[in-house]
Parts: structure tokens; sequence; C-alpha cells
């Protein structure tokens, strides 16, 4: 069912890939526009099909089209909304995949038009790749895909979006901005921060043990540093547009390491016991809600026919 007649995609990678399968796939769009700034994302982006069309700049990607999608880091998002604003179709609806919400809504708001709608929106979903080659269909199935709606903003529009998401396969919710920042906070940033802190730990260890750290590394170091390969240039932004909220979790985390430090250095098993016992329920309740599975790849890797 066609819910769009034109989608833009404004940068080419993961998520607008997947996202251009997923329309492909369930016949979501008329047509697909894009635009990359790298030549060769541009060249790939036709040579696998993801777009009709591609453009070198995003004013020439979001002419005509009722729905633009910003799926650059949270850095570029204030040039990329100066740069398109006057090419905005009246009607349009401009949405983003930003993981941060309140830092995007400053950097966009301002230059939206009033003839359009901004809707911020959050998919929770991906993989450590990147680029135009990593994006598969079935991405968002079955993934919360989070909506902030603006004051202000056209229920109509929301709606709209909102069945879009849907129809890709997603778990479409509404959430207050402030909080999204925080949940994310907790459920995605820090735990990024953290596993690319582990990487930087085993890197120095490596030095000093020959590469033993890298060379032995079993399924605990390889699974939990999985998202440490995540693009550096989003993660860089992530952290410093929501500084507070992972701060604040960052200082909760170390909290708690201290209370486990000195539990094994008081030698207090039934306190560890009973920690590791409370927290692993909390990671099947996960896999329960059907959000992961217990596969050594967590079920994020794409169909064996799209690799």
């Amino acid at each position: 069912m066609k819910h769009y007649d034109r989608v833009a995609l404004i940068g080419l990678g993961l998520i607008a890939s997947s996202m251009a399968h997923a329309i492909r796939a369930g016949g979501l769009a008329g047509e697909i526009w894009g635009h990359a700034r790298s030549a060769e994302t541009r060249a790939t982006a036709l040579e696998i099909g993801l777009v009709d069309r591609v453009f070198e700049t995003a004013a020439e990607a979001v002419a005509g089209a009722d729905l633009v999608v910003l799926c650059v880091p949270v850095g570029a998002m204030a040039a990329i909304a100066a740069e398109i604003a006057p090419h905005l179709a009246p009607g349009a609806t401009v949405t983003d995949v930003g993981s941060v919400k309140q830092a995007v809504i400053e950097a966009v708001a301002p230059h939206m038009p009033a003839h359009v709608q901004f809707i911020p929106s959050h998919p929770l979903a991906g993989t450590e790749h990147s680029g135009p080659r990593s994006g598969f269909a079935t991405l968002f199935v079955n993934r919360w895909w989070l909506v902030t709606p603006l004051e202000g903003n056209d229920p109509a529009a929301v709606a709209r979006l909102k069945g879009f998401l849907a129809a890709m396969g997603a778990n479409v919710e509404e959430m207050e901005v402030t909080r999204h920042d925080l949940v994310l906070a907790v459920v995605s940033h820090t735990p990024h921060l953290i596993a690319y802190t582990m990487v930087g730990v085993a890197d120095h260890l490596r030095r000093v043990t020959h590469d033993e750290v890298i060379k032995y590394s079993a399924s605990g170091f390889r699974d939990f540093t999985r998202i440490a390969a995540s693009d550096p240039t989003m993660w860089r932004d992530v952290f410093l547009t929501n500084k507070e909220a992972t701060l604040d979790i960052l200082g909760r985390f170390t909290e708690e390491l201290f209370m486990l430090q000195r539990a094994i250095r008081m030698g207090d098993g039934e306190m560890l016991f009973d920690y590791f016992t409370r927290t692993r329920a909390i990671r099947r309740g996960i896999i329960e809600a059907g959000q992961d599975t217990a596969a050594p790849d967590f079920g994020r890797s794409p169909p064996a026919e799209t690799k």
C-alpha cells in the first residue's frame, strides 16, 4: 500500500538503505530519491537499486517529495536543514532517524518553513555495519520506532507517518523528547561508550601481551564489544549532543561498578550471586519481549540473500 508518492532519503547508510529495501518490498512509495555526499555511495545506490534517482545535493533530492527523511549524523542536521528548507514542497513531512532528539530539534526546527511538518523520530534498530550495501528490508521488523511530535504538528501528518513506519514492520510509539534522550542514554548511548572503552583497554593490553587479548578473545569480549564497530562519526555526535543524560547514566554506572568492586574485594559472593541473578533476568526479559535473540549474532545479521 502506497503511503507517499515520493520519499527522499538524505544520507544513504544502514538506516536509509534498509528503509529503501522495506519501501520497495511493501510498495510504500511511488518513488525513492536519494542524496549522499560521496560519489561512490551515489553510484552504489543506483547500482543496487536503492533509489530511483540520486543527487549530488540534498536540495535537489527533496524537490517534490512528500516525505523527507534525514539520515545523516546529528552534527550535520543543521546544515542539511538549512540547505533543503527553500526546496521543500508545501505539505511535505520531514522526519529524521537521529539517536538524540532535543539536539536534532534545535538544529532542524528553526529552518523548517511553515508549510511543512517536521516530526522527529528514531528507529531503535541497527547493526554495526554501515554504508548503502549494509541495509536489508527486515531491519525494522518488531523493533521500536519512537516518534516525538512537536507542538503544533498536524495530527493527520503524524498519523500518516506512524502508519508508514508501521508498514515497514516497526512497533511505533510516541514519546516525549526529554524522556527519549534519557531512555536512550540508558539503553544505547552509555552501552556504546562502555564498549568503546573496553576495546580501548584491550588495545592497551594487546600491546603489553603481544596480541594475546585479541588472539584469544572468546564470546564475552567478542559479543560485548560488537557495537564498538559502529560508525564513529555518528557516535561522536551522539555523545556531544546528549551530554547531560549520558553523563548522568555514566555516573550511575560508576556507582554500580564501585559496588561490585567492593563485593569482589570483600569476597561477598552472596551479593554477587544476587546481583547477577537479577540482571540475568532483565536480559532474558529482553529476549522474551522479542527485542533480541539468544543467537551469537544477536539476530541482527541480514538474511543470507541480502548479504
